[in-house]
C-alpha cells in the first residue's frame, strides 16, 4: 500500500544549524504514529515539511505517493485541503464563534451547501463533546475545550491525514486526558491516519494503551490491554535522526542508554 507519508533520506538545516540528518520513515494509511523527541529537536519541522511550508535540502517527501518537496504552491494548496493540522498554539480565530471556527474551511474554502456545512459542524462538535458550545467565543472556553475545538476544526472537512503538534502542552493531566480521549476516538472510530508529535511521554503512552469503542450507541474509552493492541507505532527523534521505531512496549522495555535516560522518571505507573 502507498504510505500516507514517506520520508527518504531527508536532510534539513537552517544555515549552519543542522536539524535533520538523513531521516527515513513512513506512516502507513489508516495508522497512527507518535513522534517523540526533545524540545527543539526538529519534530515540528517534520510537520512543516509534510505541509510543504519548508523544503528539504535533500531527500524526498511524499504524501499519498505525491512528491511534496517538488510541488508548486498551487499543488500544495490542493494537497493541504486533504490534511488536518492541529497547531501547538491552536490558532483559533478569536472573532469567530466556535461553530464558525470549526466550519471555517467548509464555509470559506469549499462549495459545500451551507445547510450541509452546518450539519457537519454540529456532527463534529457533538463528536468531541462540545455540541452545546457552537455559539460561544473561544475566549469563553477552557484550555482543554479550545484544544478540542482545534481538533474538531481539523477534522471538519474529513481529511485523510491528521497532523497533531503537541496538543496537550501546558494542560494539567486531567484536562490533557480529555484531549487524548478525542484523539483516540478519531483514530479508532473515524479511522484517521495520524502523525502525533509530542514530548509528553505520559500522553503518548495513554493514547497508545487505550482504545475507543461504541457500546449501545455510547462511546467509551477503555484500556487496550496489550500495549500494541491499538496498533500505534513510536518514532524517537534524536540528534536529527530516527533513533527508535517500534511499539510502546518495545520503547518502554528498551535497554538503549539514550532511551532509558529520555524516559527516566516518566515511566508508568504514575
Amino acid at each position: 500500500m502507498t504510505p500516507a507519508v514517506e520520508f527518504t533520506d531527508v536532510h534539513f538545516a537552517f544555515d549552519d544549524h543542522v536539524v535533520l540528518r538523513g531521516i527515513s520513515f513512513s506512516v502507513p494509511p489508516g495508522s497512527m504514529s507518535i513522534l517523540l523527541g526533545a524540545s527543539g529537536g526538529g519534530k515540528s519541522i517534520i510537520l512543516k515539511l509534510i505541509l510543504g511550508l519548508f523544503r528539504p535540502d535533500s531527500g524526498t517527501i511524499t504524501v499519498r505517493g505525491q512528491r511534496v518537496d517538488t510541488m508548486r504552491e498551487r499543488e500544495l494548496l490542493q494537497l493541504r485541503a486533504d490534511i488536518g493540522m492541529v497547531f501547538q498554539e491552536m490558532a483559533l480565530f478569536d472573532s469567530l464563534t466556535v461553530a464558525q471556527n470549526v466550519g471555517y474551511r467548509l464555509f470559506e474554502e469549499s462549495d459545500m451547501p451551507v445547510e450541509q456545512a452546518d450539519a457537519r459542524v454540529a456532527e463534529i462538535l457533538g463528536f468531541v463533546g462540545l455540541g452545546e458550545y457552537g455559539e460561544r467565543m473561544p475566549t469563553e472556553l477552557s484550555g482543554g475545550q479550545r484544544r478540542r475545538v482545534a481538533l474538531a476544526r481539523a477534522m471538519a472537512s474529513n481529511p485523510s491525514l491528521l497532523l497533531l503538534d503537541d496538543t496537550t502542552t501546558g494542560l494539567d493531566p486531567l484536562i490533557a486526558n480529555t484531549v487524548n480521549d478525542e484523539i483516540v476516538k478519531l483514530r479508532d472510530l473515524e479511522g484517521v491516519t495520524s502523525l502525533f508529535v509530542t514530548h509528553q511521554i505520559r500522553d503518548a503512552h495513554y493514547i497508545a494503551t487505550h482504545r475507543a469503542e461504541r457500546v449501545d450507541g455510547a462511546v467509551r474509552i477503555v484500556e487496550a490491554g496489550d500495549t500494541s493492541a491499538a496498533g500505534v507505532r513510536f518514532l524517537v527523534l534524536h540528534e536529527g535522526q530516527i533513533h527508535f521505531e517500534g511499539s510502546a512496549s518495545a520503547l518502554l522495555g528498551s535497554a538503549d542508554p539514550y532511551l532509558k535516560e529520555y524516559l527516566y522518571k516518566t515511566l508508568p505507573p504514575w
